[in-house]
């Protein structure tokens, strides 16, 4: 659990609240059953270690599974995808587990015809400076001055989503405001970046579309590092040049 040692949103002092980050990838085909899922499946069949302890009680229907365990890392099915997550913690240097996950799953169901394939990446940056400092950073720094940020009787909440066309895959980014909650009071105001870089795996012949999704998920670190790239050097450089006087708690490596 995230606590801060000194709750303050009056620009005044700081807090020991740092930015969370998650990895997920998503891979869809015409055959996956929920149904599959289970602890069982992922330990005997050596996708994830036998000593790896639930977090919460599974979740096991015809159309939904999920397992999750106390390192961070869970398994969602749905009909048609499975999706491989996990929290990261910033400050450690734990490697991200779900790539390898994600490649022993398939390992062990080849036959699946699988479809497209979803690096997913989320930063949730807490700021002090006040209640509305995530809000002041997106309409202040990202959107340009108009009477669209005026119009009503409470301040525009706003969202921005950008789509990039990369080699071999899109990349698309939303920024949108968003709550780190602290205990059941306390909720520190931030802004969660949320990318996606979308594989299709478009090969009939089993052979080389089972090695077209490995390399696709081979590609995560490049992924996330430019994501993590993408974020610090594009929009918090920016919102520091902007808000300069705001004290931002991204706490960003170098920053």
């Amino acid at each position: 659990m995230i606590s801060p040692s000194q709750p303050n949103f009056d620009g005044h002092s700081s807090t020991e609240i740092r930015e969370i980050q998650e990895l997920a990838l998503t891979i869809s085909a015409k055959n996956l059953n929920p149904a599959m899922l289970s602890e069982d499946f992922l330990k005997f069949s050596g996708i994830v270690p036998n000593d790896w302890e639930l977090g919460k009680q599974p979740i096991l229907s015809p159309n939904f599974a999920q397992v999750s365990f106390q390192n961070g890392v869970s398994v969602v099915s749905q009909p048609r995808t499975v999706s491989f997550a996990e929290t990261i913690d910033t400050r450690g240097a734990q490697e991200p587990r779900v790539p390898q996950i994600a490649r022993k799953y398939i390992d062990k169901l080849p036959h699946a015809e699988y479809q497209t394939l979803s690096i997913s990446t989320k930063s949730i940056v807490p700021f002090s400076g006040g209640q509305d400092a995530a809000r002041r950073y997106i309409t202040g720094t990202l959107l340009a001055a108009g009477p669209w940020l005026d119009f009503g009787q409470a301040p525009v909440q706003a969202g921005i989503n950008l789509s990039y066309q990369l080699e071999g895959r899109q990349f698309s980014l939303g920024i949108n405001e968003a709550r780190v909650h602290i205990g059941e009071q306390v909720a520190i105001p931030a802004i969660l970046f949320a990318g996606s870089f979308n594989y299709a795996i478009a090969i009939a012949n089993e052979p080389e579309r089972l090695k077209q999704l490995t390399q696709g998920i081979d590609q995560w670190r490049s992924d996330w590092e430019m994501f993590n790239k993408i974020i610090r050097q594009w929009f918090f450089q920016q919102g520091k040049q902007k808000f300069g006087q705001m004290e931002q708690e991204s706490l960003f490596p170098g920053n």
